[in-house]
């Protein structure tokens, strides 16, 4: 054992629609390791190892710390409800066998559910929200014998947050796991990589302001574009997915990002999740000549009084506008869409699907009803409206589905349209599997099921 050392592991094992590199991970490994003088940081991903590989990797490493990262609650799919607490319960308790050292727990899912992850995981410490720096001065002031933590964004085994004003990272470099990028890059096919944290929206059902907060922090461009040459020299990379809640919140970062990417001839082809609000032709432009081929908009309804409900700053026309923005310039593009949630009546669905047919050369990904998580807007409006009791937790999946929604009703008026629409429990599998896997192919794929 090194004079500090600490596994970190990544519990995520759901692979739907494809399998994502646990990319938190590979930015806390570079932060402890730039940070802490000679201290040891190993990772070990749930996805490559069963629970046996993960026990025996643990008692080989003895780490003198275990950090483990909980990406996702379950599949925010209403059609298959099925948690991941009881998994996570399990891998915890795989991690105290094998080893007595303090499990720190973080995460997204973690830091929607802190409270309840504390208490049904039994962890020494949780990290809420960006990690990087809480969990360094933890490791700091355990390492100095601290025993009284008082860390702000930290959580204790009492159920107790530190105190005091977090703050956030303006920029942080990033390097991928040599173990895991094979592994993603032939099953994934792309690496991820942020721009950008944090999300000033007001959309009811979000729970991105609880995981990274309402202040947006823009990431160097300059490193940005370090890190990605990295991967092409080191892995071969060829396709990126920028993962930030929106790519599009900040207009002149983004501009000056893609100029960078165009400078240090990156020569990168790249996705993102888009709002359909607030880019020009100009910009689309700018961000396919940086490499953009892929844009998944969070349109959620092609209904305007829907959208409202929602609590969306765009219109239909704005879908509409963004939509041939991106065919003009070449750019694939599909839309996510959220039926029967909050205020989407019965002839709202039908304005949508009536719309869809304006889309051209697109994909729609339709869900059936709003996942409810705490702390937002609609876990209000549902404990109002009785859908949820007020002191529901809403650990096992909850849902918020208008009354009169009829989601077979739904499938044979969409599928009627004849427009590209793929339901959450439409087969995928078999034909990615192909693209991927057989013929090499890179990116979301989505492209493939397009129609005119």
């Amino acid at each position: 054992m090194s004079a500090c050392s600490i596994l970190l592991v990544s519990a995520n094992r759901h692979t739907s629609p494809y399998p994502v590199y646990p990319l938190g991970l590979s930015y806390l490994k570079t932060y402890l390791e730039r940070t802490i003088n000679g201290i040891r940081v190993d990772i070990a991903d749930c996805n490559l190892l069963s629970d046996a590989q993960l026990a025996e990797r643990i008692r080989t490493l003895a780490p003198r710390y275990i950090g483990l990262s909980l990406r996702n609650v379950d599949g925010a799919n209403s059609l298959d409800r099925r948690g991941f607490l009881p998994q996570y319960r399990a891998l915890a308790d795989v991690i105290r066998a094998a080893s007595d050292a303090p499990l720190i727990i973080g995460g997204a899912g973690f830091s929607i559910y802190p409270e309840a992850f504390m208490r049904e995981l039994g962890a020494d410490y949780g990290i809420h929200g960006e990690g990087e720096e809480p969990l360094a001065e933890l490791i700091g002031a355990l390492e100095r014998g601290r025993t009284e933590i008082d860390i702000p964004s930290v959580y204790t085994r009492d159920g107790r947050r530190g105190s005091g004003r977090r703050s956030y990272l303006p920029s942080i470099e990033v390097q991928f796991e040599p173990e895991l990028t094979g592994y993603y890059w032939k099953r994934s096919g792309m690496l991820n990589i942020q721009t950008k944290r944090g999300c000033p929206y007001d959309c009811i059902y979000c729970s991105y302001p609880s995981i990274d907060g309402r202040c947006v922090r823009t990431m160097d461009p300059e490193a940005i574009a370090e890190n990605i040459l990295r991967a092409k020299r080191d892995y071969g990379i060829s396709y990126l997915f920028f993962t930030d809640s929106v790519f599009n919140i900040g207009p002149e970062y983004n501009v000056r990002l893609a100029e960078t990417l165009i400078r240090r001839r990156t020569d990168i082809r790249w996705g993102a999740y888009f709002s359909p609000r607030g880019i020009d032709a100009e910009q689309m432009r700018l961000f396919r000549a940086s490499g953009l081929t892929h844009i998944e908009f969070g349109t959620e309804s092609f209904c305007d009084r829907t959208l409202e409900a929602y609590g969306k700053r765009f219109t239909f026309g704005d879908v509409e506008r963004a939509s041939r923005l991106a065919l003009d310039e070449g750019v694939y593009y599909a839309h996510f869409l959220i039926l029967g949630g909050y205020g989407d009546t019965r002839e709202n669905v039908r304005e949508t699907i009536e719309n869809s047919r304006r889309m051209e050369y697109t994909v729609m990904f339709p869900y059936a009803g709003m996942r409810i998580y705490p702390h937002t807007r609609l876990a209000e409006l549902a404990a109002k409206e009785g859908a949820i009791g007020r002191d529901d937790d809403l650990m096992a999946p909850s849902y918020y589905i208008s009354r009169d929604f009829d989601l077979e009703e739904v499938r044979r008026a969409a599928l009627a349209t004849g427009k590209a629409w793929v339901f959450p429990d439409d087969p995928q599998s078999a034909l990615a599997d192909t693209l991927r896997l057989k013929r090499n192919k890179k990116g979301p794929l989505w492209e493939y099921l397009r129609k005119p």
